[in-house]
């Protein structure tokens, strides 16, 4: 059996540890005075510092892309949140937006109505169309205005762009209209290029009117402007009524085929102007109007 050695501070090659540990320690306080005054270890350091770096980046990727990760989640969470906000923001911007469209496009129409009643030069009153008849055969409607605001039977209604209808009957608070579209309403007029007079009766379609009564040879084109002529004291005189849009002259017959247009917008109205051509009440020939009427 091999015994071992008693070791006495001498390595296997000899050496005492004591003396290599003085030598190193030696070593190192040369190194630390050298490098302290003439800087002389920087580019060990440097060169070091390269070869060390990929070590070091092993070491701090787990706890870099921890961070990095949570940051993203972070921003994530608050970009989806602000997103939502930002949804919930543009749709209420874009309802307060088409309510203000609304308000504007209301506003224009009441400007308009009021810079016409200023060409009519009577006394006017705005009011809101309450219904509408659905009977495709009775163009009808209801106003918020009657006779507490001094509405009477056979007073003409406008609107920003023409003659609409006139009352037919007056209740307390609300009346009752018909459109010049009517099949029973018949409105005097004239050409506003030439002055020539005739009726303009409706046909039971909001977008045509007819002039049955003018013969053949009469002066009107297409695009000939149709104004009231003022007869009857019921209408304002001169105000637009509709546009022709068709000239047919039939050989053999004693009247021609004449289509207009009116120029106000019947079915789109929301307001209308009542106007007031004589003192509030009328007269027995509005009230005889307005019974041929109905």
């Amino acid at each position: 059996m091999i015994q071992a050695r008693p070791s006495n501070g001498v390595d296997r090659r000899g050496a005492p540890l004591g003396l290599r540990f003085f030598l190193l320690a030696a070593l190192c306080v040369t190194l630390m005075v050298w490098d302290h005054r003439d800087n002389h270890l920087d580019r060990i350091r440097s060169v070091l510092s390269v070869v060390v770096y990929p070590i070091r980046a092993a070491v701090d990727l787990p706890f870099y892309a921890s961070r990095w990760l949570g940051r993203s989640l972070n921003d994530r969470a608050g970009l989806l949140e602000e997103n939502d906000r930002l949804k919930r923001q543009q749709i209420n911007f874009n309802v307060r937006l088409q309510k203000l469209a609304m308000l504007e496009a209301e506003n224009a129409r009441l400007r308009a109505m009021l810079e016409s009643s200023a060409k009519v030069a009577d006394r006017v009153l705005i009011a809101e169309i309450l219904s509408v008849d659905l009977d495709p055969y009775r163009h009808r409607f209801a106003i918020d205005k009657g006779l507490a605001d001094g509405v009477y039977v056979g007073q003409a209604l406008l609107d920003a762009r023409g003659v609409v209808g006139q009352i037919t009957r007056a209740e307390p608070l609300t009346s009752e209209a018909v459109f010049i579209s009517d099949a029973d309403h018949a409105l005097p007029i004239r050409v506003n290029r030439n002055g020539l007079r005739t009726l303009a009766l409706g046909t039971g379609n909001l977008s045509q009117l007819q002039l049955p009564y003018l013969p053949n040879n009469a002066d009107i084109k297409v695009g000939d402007l149709l104004v009231s002529s003022g007869l009857g004291e019921a209408f304002p005189a001169g105000y637009p009524v509709a546009e022709v849009t068709l000239v047919e002259r039939v050989p053999g017959e004693p009247f021609a085929r004449i289509l207009a247009v009116p120029t106000a917008s019947l079915d789109r109205d929301r307001e209308v102007l009542l106007v007031w051509t004589e003192p509030a009440g009328g007269s027995n020939e509005n009230a005889n109007l307005a019974e041929a009427v109905d």
